[in-house]
């Protein structure tokens, strides 16, 4: 079949490969909450053999995953599991890092809670967890094309819109995380880092 592509995700590849090369070191599993057409895992991971990484999203997703994985022919690339953020319970299975790009402006806020606790939940000890894409600060966007976006998704929809690191950095606390660095990106975007470590220790 065709594979679906994502124009973003094929132009933001290396950038994000770039952070992640570094803040991935030392991991051996990973857990992407929505993989969406899959190029992000297959990007990645033909670069990081070392590491296995888990899809998953929403079964309408599935076979374009499926198809960039077929396409890749990477054995570190695991079939995507259906996932609902809203609805999926951790199963006790521990790991080294949690992504996702792009999810937390088209999410409820309900939903980006959510997901922060199922990667507080399904990271081990040490843990990172890297999350991509735009986001606001104290309030204030950090260019007039973010503003721009946030009301546009907001105009389509009222429980989405851009989400405010502060915001975020109080959801991660509450989950055993910390912000340990953010990235500045293409197009006004951010890759932002929390961790979870042992007492007393940085990562």
């Amino acid at each position: 079949m065709d594979k679906p592509c994502a124009a973003a995700a094929a132009r933001n590849a290396a950038p994000i490969l770039g952070v992640l090369r570094h803040e991935l070191r030392g991991c051996a599993t990973l857990f992407e909450i929505g993989s969406g057409t899959g190029q992000h895992a297959v990007t990645v991971a033909a670069a990081l053999p070392e590491l296995e990484w888990q899809t998953s999203d929403l079964e309408q997703s599935h076979s374009g995953i499926r198809a960039w994985i077929a396409d890749a022919g990477l054995e570190n690339v695991l079939a995507p599991m259906c996932f609902d953020v809203l609805t999926a319970e951790p199963d006790g299975k521990k790991f080294d890092a949690v992504f996702s790009a792009n999810t937390a402006h088209i999410m409820s806020y309900a939903a980006v809670r959510r997901t922060f606790e199922l990667a507080g939940a399904m990271l081990g000890v040490p843990g990172v967890f890297c999350l991509y894409g735009p986001f606001s600060r104290g309030g204030a966007f950090s260019t007039p094309s973010n503003e721009a976006f946030d009301a546009s998704l907001r105009a389509r929809n009222a429980d989405m819109g851009i989400r405010d690191l502060d915001d975020l950095e109080v959801l991660a606390g509450r989950n055993g995380m910390q912000l340990e660095r953010t990235y500045a990106m293409p197009a006004n975007n951010l890759l932002v880092v929390w961790t979870r470590n042992l007492p007393g220790c940085r990562r």
